[in-house]
């Protein structure tokens, strides 16, 4: 057999087609590699819970990394450990505080499973409304008490940058910031230090299992710490160029299967 690797998946545009659902190809290679002994966790910019069928359609028995790092717990074992690091909301404030002089479109706070909008917004509300979270609209400097996971800014293309530079000017030491792919042109912020790799490595260390026989896959810049970190750290086929840049190695796109026949291949599962 071979030796025992952790693979961690991201969801949106990795694990997941462009329809939101794992291929079954790709599900039954997971199964295979889960009954040889590896362990599959997921790692996601998502909250939990809109991550939370996939851990149960995979049937994962691991921590799950959500919000980036800013959140890691074990479902199915609450001895594990709850680690949440959220934004200090006096940043937060000061960041919705600066955007005024911005144009945005609405800037949204999630504090854990509860969802705080700016403005009211149907468009997002669609997204942001599973696992029915408690919903909250009102202007965030008022309406915000609590540190939030994270804060995000919907903006139009061309303002994003500008919002970006202003963020990394301004408040450099203490958030991460981080932008969506398109349709939806998004900056999301979370605590300083915190990505995905964060997580990653506390369930590596939990596991004892050494950096070269972690298998990352991603695609997206919130990837990049965990892909670089892993000792095969894997872009998607439609992976941003700055991933595959830093991968060990390119597989097929979220939409071919990508995952499936890496694994496969890597750790000859039959």
């Amino acid at each position: 057999m071979t030796e025992r690797h952790l693979i961690a998946l991201d969801l949106d545009g990795t694990l997941l087609k462009d329809n939101k659902t794992i291929s079954p190809k790709t599900k039954k290679v997971i199964e295979k590699a889960k009954a040889e002994g590896h362990i599959v966790m997921i790692a996601t910019g998502r909250p939990y819970r809109s991550s939370e069928m996939y851990y149960h359609e995979l049937e994962l028995d691991t921590p799950i990394v959500n919000f980036n790092g800013a959140f890691m717990h074990h479902p199915k074992s609450p001895s594990w450990g709850f680690f949440h690091e959220p934004l200090d909301v006096k940043v937060a404030k000061d960041i919705v505080e600066a955007c005024r002089s911005f144009n945005f479109h609405n800037i949204i706070a999630e504090v854990m499973d509860d969802v705080y909008f700016h403005y009211h917004d149907e468009k997002l509300l669609e997204i942001f409304n599973f696992g029915n979270p408690q919903v909250t609209t009102g202007d965030l400097a008022s309406y915000l008490h609590d540190s939030p996971t994270s804060l995000l800014i919907h903006t139009e293309e061309d303002e994003l940058q500008s919002i970006r530079r202003h963020l990394a000017e301004v408040h450099a030491e203490v958030i991460e910031q981080r932008s969506w792919a398109a349709p939806w042109h998004v900056i999301e912020i979370i605590k300083v230090g915190l990505n995905k790799a964060v997580g990653l490595k506390r369930a590596a260390d939990y596991y004892g299992i050494p950096s070269e026989r972690i298998i990352a896959f991603g695609d997206e810049d919130n990837d990049l710490e965990m892909i670089e970190y892993a000792g095969h750290g894997i872009a998607m086929g439609n992976a941003i160029d700055q991933v595959k840049n830093i991968a060990n190695e390119i597989t097929l796109s979220n939409e071919e299967d990508g995952i499936g026949v890496f694994l496969t291949d890597l750790l000859h599962l039959k």
